[in-house]
């Protein structure tokens, strides 16, 4: 385990139990939400070199603007 994890952990520690509950209850959401991320990207990898070549050529040729969130 990391110096950092550890610190955390150790920092978790001193909560109320209630709180550790809930800090490791999210803490678990989040791993398994990262594997299945992970796992998601792993599956579409081929779609998604499609569509970042797609959206290159389409840059290339002109076809694009600057667009800030804003402008969504």
């Amino acid at each position: 385990m990391t110096k950092l994890l550890t610190k955390v952990f150790k920092k978790a520690s001193e909560l109320p139990d209630n709180l550790q509950d809930q800090f490791a209850q999210e803490f678990l959401d989040e791993l398994v939400w990262e594997s299945r991320w992970g796992e998601t990207l792993a599956k579409s990898r081929d779609k998604v070199d499609q569509l970042a070549e797609k959206a290159a050529k389409e840059y290339k040729a002109g076809r694009t603007r600057a667009m800030g969130f804003d402008d969504l």
